[in-house]
């Protein structure tokens, strides 16, 4: 059996929060004193937290925004989750990550989100996880930066000094994109995007998780 790792998006992936993520997102960039606040999220060059804040105060102020701002932000997204209901996981992702964890198949998680929010919504889910092999975008804007951040974090709580196989799991276009970007392996997960990735490349999506996890019982 090959070396293989896993790196799970969450948002949209294992936590159905999308609309209340980015709606928090709108909330706290607008309590950072921003005004004028692009919500095209889709269409950022980088899909995550930090870039959306740096982007928005710098577009609205004309200046470079203070580092400082950044821990400001992350802990308002906190209050504004909180204004929610709490997350609910995509039905099948708490036993997709135990089914992992009993069969020892190396996996991480990859999040544009930043660190607090994105540990709330994974135990709201009651999906395990641990800080080692948790990367978000605290620490890079890009999603290729926490990603290539994540394997580098896996070697490291796994033991290894290199992966045979990478597999990226995620449901957006700029999961495959990502994937694409630095020659890794994607599967989609859901319907929502399955045409568009399908339409950019994706060779191998599944409607739901069931499906992905019923594919991996014959491969472990």
């Amino acid at each position: 059996m090959k070396n293989k790792l896993f790196i799970f998006d969450i948002d949209g992936t294992l936590t159905d929060s999308v609309p209340m993520y980015l709606m928090s997102v709108t909330r706290s960039l607008a309590a950072m004193g921003i005004s004028n606040i692009d919500t095209d999220y889709n269409n950022y060059k980088h899909h995550s937290d930090s870039y959306a804040l740096r982007y928005n105060y710098e577009r609205n102020f004309k200046e470079t925004a203070p580092e400082s701002l950044l821990d400001d932000f992350e802990n308002d997204l906190i209050d504004q989750m909180n204004t929610f209901n709490e997350v609910k996981e995509i039905v099948g992702a708490r036993s997709l990550i135990q089914f992992f964890r009993n069969k020892e198949i190396p996996f991480c998680f990859a999040t544009g989100a930043l660190p607090k929010p994105a540990k709330i919504k994974l135990e709201q889910c009651d999906i395990w996880y641990d800080e080692q092999i948790l990367s978000t975008s605290k620490t890079h804007e890009s999603r290729e930066g926490f990603v290539l951040n994540a394997i580098e974090q896996a070697k490291e709580f796994y033991n290894k000094t290199e992966f045979d196989q990478i597999i990226s799991v995620g449901d957006g276009v700029w999961d495959l994109k990502t994937a694409q970007n630095l020659s890794l392996d994607f599967i989609g997960i859901g319907n929502n995007n399955k045409e568009a990735l399908v339409q950019k490349g994706a060779q191998h999506c599944f409607s739901n998780i069931q499906e992905f996890q019923n594919s991996l019982t014959s491969l472990f």
